[in-house]
């Protein structure tokens, strides 16, 4: 079995793990799955890792892989991760928050939203994070060797052009069209009305802490951080400058014991209750108000920001992309000029079909290729009100790929495949430099080319 052919897909398999660890658990209570089948030096692997990921194929309603190509899957990883040991390879804590709450956005995306998420699982969105930290580390330490292994490979004109001439004719893929768009997104203003009745409601709450009321109790019915509600609005230990600064601010002014003023940040109105410190960190609780972006959400300031930058870009007096830089309240996109990308791919090039956004697809079917639309509603991951232009930038006609106008697209699967190749070199060397023991069971695969040994794990 050739090794390169698993090292792609073993990265997304291990992704699609973080979710379905969890998810495929909550319905299998009292069924034993624990087995240890295999072990890669002190890392070991269960049989219900192996069944949670061949089950999430089944329930997306893929076809699956055999068992034995999933299990080297699971080991390359963890021959990864071997290795990174030996190396000292590691990642930074920020590294990990940062993809853990990347994953956590996509299943809010998936489920909706907290609440959802939280009745689904029935656990806090901070027990949910805790569970899949170490497996989000683990995940970067892997993608961190992979590029430490191949990130010096590189592809020349003549390699890509080599590759398409080696494609059959009529093999040769037909690609869709494909368009590119940009938008620049501003929040609508929360009316001063609605700030001062949500400040009036904290106040309440805080008198009523003051007079013997339990914090904890009134955050896990007032509060609408439903991560952290469920706890009493415990949001444990954190580090110094993991919070937003107008939190942790506040929360660090005080003593243990106390609890602070009506605090806003962009996630709402905040009552904190500082519980203790420890050296760099601090635990807190805290009640969380969330504006109503449908009823208490005036779009007048941000329409008229969008109608000024619109007369700018159209007079040519501002560059779009700039304008997005400088002025976009998505900061995801602005750091690309405003271009909204295919999340899966990375690229600006949407596909223009049936799996782009409605809104999007509706919304440049009537729009000309360099137009500038007038501001649309929109909304935002958050869940908070918005307005925005969009620029259409691209389309490109649906064609049978060429080198001329695909270039891009081939020399990526170049790319791919020479850093496979590197890494397939890499995996006969480290198999030395590794102990592998598979139990006897799955003795007919032939993992990385070895057969399953009976050794006792």
């Amino acid at each position: 079995m050739k090794v390169n052919k698993w090292i792609g897909a073993h990265l997304i398999a291990a992704f699609m793990l973080l979710i379905s660890v969890i998810s495929y658990g909550q319905g299998q209570q009292g069924v034993s799955l624990d087995k240890i089948i295999a072990r890669v030096d002190n890392h070991y692997i269960l049989n219900s890792e192996l069944e949670d990921m061949y089950n999430q194929y089944k329930a997306e309603g893929r076809t699956a892989p055999e068992k034995c190509q999933l299990l080297e899957s699971l080991i390359i990883n963890k021959m990864l991760l071997a290795k990174a040991e030996i190396d000292s390879v590691s990642v930074e804590d920020k590294e990990v928050d940062g993809e853990l709450n990347g994953k956590m956005n996509y299943m809010i995306q998936r489920f909706g939203s907290e609440k959802n998420i939280v009745e689904a699982y029935g656990k806090s969105i901070e027990n949910l994070k805790n569970e899949l930290r170490q497996q989000v580390k683990e995940q970067k330490i892997v993608e961190k060797m992979q590029r430490t292994i191949s990130g010096n490979v590189k592809i020349t004109p003549a390699e890509v052009r080599k590759f398409f001439n080696g494609i059959p004719k009529d093999s040769l893929p037909y690609i869709p069209s494909e368009v590119e768009v940009g938008h620049i997104v501003k929040k609508g203003t929360v009316t001063r009305e609605q700030k001062e009745k949500l400040r009036q409601q904290l106040l309440e709450l805080k008198a009523r802490a003051e007079k013997g009321e339990d914090f904890a109790m009134l955050a896990q019915i007032y509060s609408e951080d439903l991560g952290s509600a469920k706890i009493g609005g415990d949001l444990g230990f954190a580090k110094r400058g993991a919070m937003v600064p107008e939190f942790e601010g506040a929360a660090l002014a005080l003593k243990p014991g106390e609890m602070s003023g009506i605090v806003e940040s962009q996630f709402g109105f905040h009552l904190i209750k500082l519980i203790e410190t420890r050296g760099a960190e601090y635990h807190a609780r805290h009640i969380l108000l969330r504006p109503d972006y449908n009823k208490g959400t005036d779009m007048t300031q941000a329409t008229r920001a969008l109608d000024s930058l619109r007369t700018l870009i159209k007079s040519d007096t501002l560059k779009f992309a700039k304008a997005a830089l400088n002025n976009s309240d998505d900061k995801e996109t602005a750091e690309s000029g405003g271009l909204i990308q295919d999340r899966s791919t990375g690229q600006s090039k949407l596909t223009l079909d049936a799996s782009m956004d409605p809104a999007l697809y509706f919304a440049i079917d009537t729009m000309k290729v360099g137009d500038l639309s007038m501001p649309v509603s929109y909304r935002l991951e958050d869940g908070s009100s918005a307005m925005r232009i969009l620029w259409y930038k691209s389309k490109s006609e649906p064609h049978t790929a060429n080198l001329r106008d695909d270039y891009e697209k081939l020399s990526q699967i170049v790319l791919s495949n020479k850093r496979n190749n590197a890494l397939e070199e890499w995996f006969k060397k480290a198999q030395g430099d590794v102990y592998i023991s598979i139990e006897p069971e799955y003795r007919n695969c032939k993992v990385l080319g070895l057969t399953a040994n009976a050794d006792d794990l």
